[in-house]
């Protein structure tokens, strides 16, 4: 077989939900094997996390230094602010918007609430209580705006790519872009040829890294439901179809925006997106899905290529929208699970905390993700040590529905924040 055919097949939506069907039957007939099939996922997923950071350092100074000689740097910053801002807001509204029409933590059933009771008492911490008689109770830390931005300064840029901390690196790929940016071409030519080199060979990489994604789909969801079953699923059934539905939302809007600005058919576009859409939910990480997102987006859609390098990394790493809609729907059910009646000050808090935690997110993944909701709950005074256990136990499919519409958001952004391509 034709290997743009096999990558094709690789890539085709059918074939990516079918594998994930068949993982999920696996995971739930024999976890055992599903669970055995864990480890291939998981090299997989370090091997796409090899290639992030060289390939996202590459491509912001690559970019940044083409746009200073392009020109055009201030009015780009000043529409990247605005869409950011708007995006944020936006996703903020329709996550609340669901969650307070579909109500999914009221009027639910004793079963569900034993259900939620006993997945509480599971937790390993539960027993073991520990009473202060003496001395004050230590203070919780919270994440304030003083931290977050020191969070972005890499004191060791070296230690931070050691670590994969992708903000910190970006912060540095920024700064020493636009320092590249003013230095004379007759010096920086040699450093130009060297980070185009980095970054074609990292795209290649990714491309091959395709072609079993299939497999690595239906391994990945046999091992994940082989751990947690279909019980926590079955408890939680009603906050993840409302957060479903509040992702639904957002990445039919988002495809629509990609569709208008990108002068293509409806097909087309739907056709360049299977890739972001379909690694997105393979690895679960915004950072492994940028060099597909600016093949889709530059290759595919035809958006400017210089632009489109240097926006997909901010977008990722800044332009949190899958954790904003998260927050804010689990922050929602929450309140609704312990009987909190919300005034609108109230939603309205709840969506601003959220859009700070989701910034806030940037670099994190996976439990420390969703350990960020009790950044949005203290606001309200909700107790979220107690619900924590709840979410994690249905975190593997939220996490895939965070990312999915991280990605797809980010290349609608994206897709705002360029000129249109004209059409062919």
């Amino acid at each position: 077989m034709d290997s743009k055919k096999l990558y094709a097949l690789a890539l085709n939506p059918w074939i990516v939900m079918g594998s994930l069907a068949a993982g999920f039957a696996l995971g739930t007939l024999a976890p055992e094997v599903g669970i055995q099939l864990g480890f291939l996922g998981d090299i997989y997923v370090d091997l796409l996390k090899m290639i992030t950071l060289p390939f996202m350092v590459s491509a912001v100074i690559f970019s940044l230094q083409r746009l200073f000689r392009e020109g055009g740097t201030g009015k780009l910053l000043w529409r990247v602010l605005m869409v950011f801002m708007a995006f944020s807001v936006v996703v903020a509204i329709l996550g609340a918007l669901t969650l307070l029409i579909m109500r999914p933590g009221e009027n639910l059933s004793s079963a569900t609430m034993q259900t939620f009771g006993q997945i509480v008492g599971n937790d390993l911490n539960s027993s073991d209580t520990v009473m202060s008689l003496q001395g004050t109770d230590a203070v919780k830390k919270s994440i304030g705006f003083t931290e977050v931005l020191l969070s972005l300064v890499p004191t060791n840029i070296f230690s931070a790519l050691a670590n994969g901390d992708t903000l910190k690196a970006l912060v540095f790929a920024m700064l020493f872009g636009l320092a590249v940016g003013h230095v004379p071409s007759r010096i920086s030519d040699g450093l130009t040829h060297s980070l185009e080199t980095i970054y074609h060979s990292c795209q290649t990489l990714v491309r091959w890294l395709n072609y079993p994604l299939p497999l690595i789909l239906f391994c990945m969801s046999a091992a994940q439901l082989g751990k947690t079953g279909v019980g926590p699923l079955q408890a939680m059934i009603q906050f993840v179809v409302a957060f479903f539905v509040a992702s639904a939302i957002v990445l039919v809007i988002a495809a629509v925006i990609i569709w208008r600005r990108s002068n293509n058919s409806f097909g087309q576009t739907m056709n360049a997106l299977r890739g972001p859409f379909a690694l997105a939910l393979a690895t679960r990480s915004s950072a492994t899905c940028m060099p597909i997102m600016i093949e889709s987006l530059a290759d595919r859609l035809g958006f400017a290529r210089s632009r489109v390098e240097l926006l997909v990394p901010l977008t990722v790493s800044l332009l949190r929208v899958g954790p904003v809609i998260y927050y804010v729907c689990a922050t929602l059910f929450i309140a609704q699970l312990y009987g909190r009646a919300l005034s609108p000050s109230d939603v309205g808090i709840v969506m601003a905390a959220s859009v700070l935690a989701g910034f806030a997110s940037a670099g994190m993944t996976g439990l420390v993700t969703v350990s960020l909701v009790g950044m949005t709950c203290t606001y309200l005074g909700l107790p979220f040590e107690a619900a924590f256990i709840l979410f994690l136990a249905v975190d593997p499919i939220c996490d895939m529905l965070r990312t999915l519409v991280l990605v797809i958001g980010n290349t609608a952004a994206v897709s705002l924040i360029c000129p249109k391509p004209l059409k062919i």
